[in-house]
């Protein structure tokens, strides 16, 4: 998206923000199938975006990325301890940004090693903001709401520690994850035998490949996320500078970035898409896609068929 089109969208952004509740559209939200719970679906992904150490342009371009997610009504943020200081960050910027309690915390476990994977999860926690280094109460998460494997990756050793923390309240929920397209009759494998509450996977307009899986955990009640919903940014490169389709305005979309979330909640059985950003502006605008109608069966095919002819 060029500068001046994100720039003119700010005070319309900003306006919308300032609404009273009353005047506040209702955000789409999706129903966790084992809690029924409701959440916003789009959410906030961390990977390379958080990854930020003491430099302070950084640190408060971030805080600003927050602010904009959770002021447009943002609930989940999703991490990892393979995003280098993404966790640490998160628990330095949590306490400064106001979430009115809507913060669904979901991070992962990521080793190869199963007696590793406890301490791995305990020092998340610590990171994100247990009791005490000065957390303003309230303010940060004091258990996860997902605990997730990350990439699949020895989901065999770590799935029974994951199970039994959450028997002992030490997670809301848990699940695992893959990305990028891979390990999709592994994960149809889980869905099929164990009792995960969610699944993270890749589904964007330029790799489609998930979708059996997806309609397969709807069937079986797992609750979906989906990662990389840009792919990687790439779905921009690819659009340039063409104008959006006709079907855009029928949804109320301005921007690209609105359109491919629309077509990804398209799909009843996605809980919530995790776009990552750095910029306040581009989150603010990826929350947006929350408004309006979502598409109906020919939309989806008509936004399929723009983007395939670019």
């Amino acid at each position: 998206m060029r500068r001046r089109t994100v720039l003119a969208s700010l005070p319309a952004l900003a306006g919308a923000a300032v609404l009273p509740a009353a005047a506040q559209p209702v955000p789409l939200r999706r129903v966790i199938p084992k809690t029924g719970e409701r959440i916003n679906a789009i959410g906030l992904g961390t990977w390379l975006t958080f990854d930020v150490g003491d430099e302070a342009v950084a640190r408060a371009q971030r805080r600003q990325v927050l602010q904009a997610f959770f002021a447009a009504g943002g609930g989940m943020i999703d991490s990892s301890p393979m995003y280098g200081r993404a966790e640490r960050l998160l628990g330095d910027l949590l306490p400064q940004v106001d979430h009115a309690g809507r913060l669904f915390a979901a991070t992962k476990v990521w080793t190869a090693f199963t007696r590793v994977g406890p301490t791995q999860m305990t020092e998340s926690l610590r990171l994100w903001g247990p009791d005490g280094e000065g957390r303003v109460p309230g303010s940060s998460p004091r258990r996860f709401d997902l605990m997730q494997v990350h990439n699949l990756l020895n989901w065999t050793g770590h799935l029974p520690t994951l199970l039994a923390w959450k028997a002992q309240g030490r997670f809301r929920t848990i699940g695992v994850t893959t990305s990028h397209g891979r390990k999709h009759d592994e994960m149809a494998a889980i869905i099929r035998r164990e009792p995960i509450d969610f699944m993270q996977i890749t589904l964007n307009l330029a790799d489609r490949s998930a979708l059996p899986v997806i309609e397969l955990a709807g069937e079986r009640g797992v609750a979906v996320i989906v990662n990389r919903p840009f792919d990687g940014g790439l779905l921009f490169n690819r659009v340039g500078r063409q104008p959006l389709p006709e079907v855009a305005r029928e949804l109320g979309c301005t921007h690209w970035a609105q359109l491919f979330l629309k077509w990804i909640l398209t799909h009843p059985a996605v809980t919530c898409a995790i776009p990552a950003t750095t910029d306040p502006a581009h989150a603010a605008i990826n929350m947006a896609a929350l408004h309006g109608p979502v598409p109906d069966a020919a939309q989806r095919r008509r936004i399929e068929a723009a983007f395939d002819a670019l």
